[in-house]
Parts: structure tokens; sequence; C-alpha cells
């Protein structure tokens, strides 16, 4: 029994396994065949179609995938739109079957540019209908946490901007709440009754603002800004307007100057420097949007790095004092000062006459009248036409080509006397002859020494230093050489040429530490022959000549210049030069005559 029985099913399994292996290798053998036959299923197709269309933009073919077009074709403009890729691609994952169809997950990544890549896991569901499979539609096809009326945003994250600080440590600017007070007419009701209450409360901060003014502005009826405030200013004036109709505080962070009203010339453009670090340094996010703008949820955050620290040239006691100086002056007044040894920008201001005209120190054309007689003499000493000392003659009045009859201040005729005298006494009639008796072209190139012609790419402010024409005639060139005709200078140009003269070479100006000034040429510097006979008679000026009233402020070098402009009646005052290692140019426009430019000079001088 026992062998039998073990027999008998050891001879039943030999016959079993004989049977499977057959089975086995006749399925082995349909399985290439039935593999070459078969491609990617409908459904696969379909999702692959839709994937394809979607990254490559094509919102019209990729909407004809879905079983809702119009909506799907919306939604995935807008998406792009808002996020607005420099590239996306999408890679179908699995398809698996469902109960109501199927499901395709895929990977989804969006290039922003930069290295700026957001990737993501997403699905969708497909059903088949009358004709053919198509992507079941719903927002969260895009990204599985959309919903329906939401869209997608990318933004920039931008790191709080450092503090700027002055040449001592102390800071200047510094970030700042600023709220924007802004009037959408149609929401407004009563408009003009809304300008009104708008103007009593804003005017008291901007006495500007009135309410002709908004009324004016909201002509176009779209919504418009009326005034950004700093968070202090907002406080003021928050409850009078929090309710108004129409009326909306969007708010930000900038960066601003820490006193209201210090070296604004200056600083606005050294705010737009720092804000660039700021973009350079910035992350970036995608959110989730409501359909009135409202972020209601992030989807990625790469934080932005963090922005060094930004000093500037400026000298805090130089600037103040330099303010207080042209603060009372009720003509535009200016002055620019420069460190001679390296270039740095100590010192911009304006007072607000200047101010309501731009940045007239920094980039003004004016003509520098007797100032320019720095340039003359450089030229005239640097081409050996005569020295310091040489018998000039100064007559009241001096007859060039033609009828021209160029006269000196009041005709004051000094006769014949030694080229320092005649300098520092400004003579017209003698430095337009020194100008007529050299070539055409002495005058720009001893101006571009000094700096007057060079133009700069200096960070954080726009300057010109002005133009010297080359006198097509013998009468343009007497006016050239006392700085009329074609010569024209700003402040800084003036204050740059002075204080090349005291440095013995043009320096490299400069705002902001770390940041280099471009120039568009290197031009040669003067003679140390020149130089050496050019500042004695400069110190001559303040110790016997026409800046006698700043003798008692140091040893100071200068030159005084009256401008003409216009018709001829009215003249601009200059008074430029250097002391120690700080040079400088002063402007008052219209003032008749350099004195007061030397007294508010002399303010300055005193309050360094």
């Amino acid at each position: 029994m026992e062998a039998v029985s073990t027999v008998g099913p050891v001879r039943h399994t030999r016959g079993m396994v004989s049977k499977r292996i057959l089975v086995g290798l006749a399925a082995l053998l349909l399985v290439p065949v039935a593999g070459c036959n078969t491609g990617p299923s409908e459904q696969e197709v379909t999702a692959n179609g839709f994937l394809k269309a979607y990254a490559a933009g094509n919102a019209q073919a990729a909407s004809g995938q879905t079983d809702s077009p119009k909506q799907a074709k919306q939604l995935i403009e807008k998406v792009r739109g808002d996020l607005r890729p420099v590239v996306t691609h999408a890679t179908l994952g699995k398809v698996t079957d469902t109960d109501n169809g199927a499901r395709a997950t895929y990977n989804m990544s969006w290039d922003f540019g930069e290295g700026k890549v957001w990737r993501y896991q997403g699905e969708f569901n497909l059903a088949e209908g009358d004709s053919g499979w198509k992507v079941r539609w719903a927002p969260s096809v895009i990204h599985p946490k959309l919903k329906k009326g939401q869209t997608l945003s990318y933004s920039e994250v931008l790191p709080d901007a450092a503090p700027v600080t002055g040449s001592a440590g102390n800071e200047l600017m510094a970030p700042e709440k600023l709220t924007t007070v802004t009037l959408s007419p149609q929401s407004a009701g009563d408009l003009a009754g809304v300008a009104g209450q708008l103007a009593d409360a804003l005017g008291t901060i901007e006495p500007s603002i009135t309410q002709q003014s908004i009324m004016d502005d909201a002509g176009a009826g779209k919504p418009f800004p009326i005034v950004t405030l700093r968070q202090s200013d907002f406080d003021r004036v928050r409850s009078e307007i929090s309710d108004l109709p129409g009326v909306t505080f969007p708010a930000r962070t900038d960066l601003v100057s820490v006193e209201r009203g210090y070296a604004d010339q200056v600083l606005a453009g050294v705010g737009k420097v720092v804000d660039k670090k700021v973009s350079a340094s910035a992350g970036w996010k995608v959110a989730i949007q409501d359909a009135s703008g409202n972020e209601t949820g992030e989807l990625h955050k790469t934080p932005g790095k963090p922005v060094e620290p930004t000093q500037v040239t400026l000298s805090d006691n130089v600037q103040r004092a330099a303010e207080a100086a042209v603060e009372p002056v009720p003509q535009a007044a200016m002055i620019v000062a420069i460190k001679p040894s390296t270039g740095e920008l100590v010192a911009v201001a304006q007072n607000d006459p200047a101010d309501s005209k731009g940045s007239l120190a920094l980039t003004g054309q004016y003509p520098p009248g007797s100032t320019f007689k720095m340039v003359t003499g450089a030229a005239a000493l640097e081409k050996g036409n005569v020295k310091i000392d040489s018998p000039v003659e100064c007559p009241g009045k001096k007859k060039f080509a033609g009828d021209y009859v160029l006269p000196n201040d009041k005709e004051f005729d000094l006769g014949r006397v030694p080229l320092i005298t005649a300098f520092a006494h400004s003579c017209n009639t003698t430095f337009a002859q020194l100008a007529v008796d050299m070539p055409a072209d002495a005058l720009p190139e001893a101006a571009k020494k000094l700096g007057i012609g060079v133009d700069f790419k200096m960070p954080g402010a726009t300057t010109i230093t002005g133009k010297v024409g080359t006198g097509d005639s013998t009468n343009r060139r007497a006016q050239n050489g006392i700085g009329q005709g074609t010569v024209t200078a700003s402040p800084f140009g003036m204050a740059l040429a002075a204080a090349s003269v005291a440095n013995g070479e043009m320096p490299m100006p400069t705002l902001i530490n770390g940041e280099r000034t471009e120039a568009d040429s290197t031009p040669q510097p003067p003679s140390k022959a020149t130089l050496d006979q050019l500042r004695p008679m400069m110190r001559e000026v303040v110790k016997s000549g026409t800046a006698t009233n700043i003798g008692g402020s140091g040893e100071v070098y200068g030159k005084t210049g009256t401008a003409q402009f216009g018709d001829g009646t009215h003249s601009h005052g200059w008074f430029v030069g250097y002391r120690d290692d700080l040079a400088f140019a002063t402007l008052i426009t219209d003032a008749g005559k350099s004195t007061p430019a030397v007294d508010l000079t002399k303010r300055f001088l005193d309050g360094t």
C-alpha cells in the first residue's frame, strides 16, 4: 500500500510537469507576437497629447483634448500669462484604469530662467465619450491644489535692503513702510466730495495736493495714485481718509532717506543702485491667487539672499554745512564738494529753488564765467606763452575782430601788470587775448586735463561736467577765454576742475564705496610747471583779488566768476577752489555778481 501510493503520485506529477512546460513554452512564444502588435492605449495617447500641447503653450490644442475646451483654454492661457515661463516641460507618468475611466500622473517643470525651476507632480482623470477619450477638465489638472476661480502667480521675493551709511558710518537711508493713497474714480460715488476730503487731509502734508489737482488726475476714470506717504505721515491722516469710498492704501517697504530733505539729489540715485542690488539678490515664489488678485497660498518659495550694506562717500559734517549755507538763498543755489586726493564726492547741496528744477548741481549747464580763467591760464602756461610773472596788458576794454569790443567789469584798467595780478583781479581783456593767441583746440584740451568735457558713468549719480567749444572765430575764442561763448559747465564739473588743480591730475570721482566709476577718456594731467604757477595765482585771488572776503576762512585757493546769460543783462555768481583736501564749486543763479557766491562759500567752509 505504501509503495503503491508513493509511486502512483510520482508518475502523475511527471505527467503534469510535462504538460505545464508545454503550456509555458507556448505562452513564451506568444508574448513577442503580442508585443509587436500592441501600442499606447487611447488613454495614454490622449494624456500625452494634452501634456505635450500644454507644455508647448498651445492652449488651443491642449484644451481640445479636454471635455471642457472653453474653460480649459481660458485657464491655461491665464496661468501661462501670469507665470510667464521661459520654457515648460511635462512628462507622462502612469496611466491606470479606474471605475469611471482612467487616471494619469505626470511630472511638470516650469523654468523661469536664471536657474529658477519649479517642479511638481500632478494628476488628472480621463473619461471615454462619444468622441473618444478626453481629459476630465478641472483646475486641479494644472496643479493639484488649484480650485475654481483661482490662478497661479510668479513673483520675486525681495530681501530687505540694508541701510545706506555715510563715510562716518552714520545712517542715511533705511527701509521704511510706504503707503500709497490710491483713488478709483468709478468707486468713489461723490467724486468731488471725496477729492475735497482727500485734499483737506493730504494737503497738510503735501500742499500741492488740491481738490482740483485730484479731479484733474481722475479725468481718465482709472484708479490712480495720489501720493505715497511715510508711515508717520500716513498715521497723521489715516483716520480722516481710511473710510472714504474708492480709496485704497497699498503698502510696500522701500529704502528712504532717514532725514527728510537730506542730500536728496544724491540719495535718490543711490537708492536706485541699492534697488538693483536687492533685485539681483531676490528669491522667487509661486503662489495661488484668487479672482481679486489676493494670494491664498504658497506652492514654492526660494528666499532671497542677504544684501550687503552700502556706504557712500558723503561726509555728514560737510554735507550739513553745504545745506545750511545754500538754504537761505532766494535764488537757486548749489554747492558740490570733492576730496581731491581720492575723487570722493563729499557733499552735493541744493536749496528748494534749485531742487524744483532738478539735479542742477550735478548736471546743470551754465556759462562758468571767469572761473574758467583757470583753464585759460593753464592752457597759456602749458603752451609756454606766458609765465606767472609775465607782464600782460589789462586795458579797460579791448577790440577784437570787426567791431566786437570786450570790456572788464565796469571797464577797470590795470595797465601792464604781471599775469598773477591780472588773474587775481579777473581781467577779461587779458584772458580773452590769451585765448585768441592760442590754437582753437587749446582751451578744450586744457579743460579736459582738468576733467571738464570728460563723461563719467558713476554708480549712484548722473553727471555732466561741461562742454568747451573750439571757437571757430577770433571773437568766439575771446569769449570762450573768459568762460562765455560756447563754454558751459556744471558745479560738479567746476569742482572736479578745482580738485584736479589741487591733486595734480584729475581724480576719478566716486560716490559709492566699492563701486567703480568709468570715464570715457583718461586725460593727461597738466605739467607740474603749469600747476606750480596756477596754484599761487588762485591763492592770490583770495589774498588780494576778487575773493578777499573769504580770507579769514583758512588757506583758500580759488577763482571768482560772473557769468552773463540770456540777453546779457543778468549774471550768475560763481566761486570755485579748494582748501586743504576739499575742493568745491559754488553757484548762485542770477546773483548779478560773484560776491554772494564768495560769501556763501565762506559760510560753508566756516561750517565744516
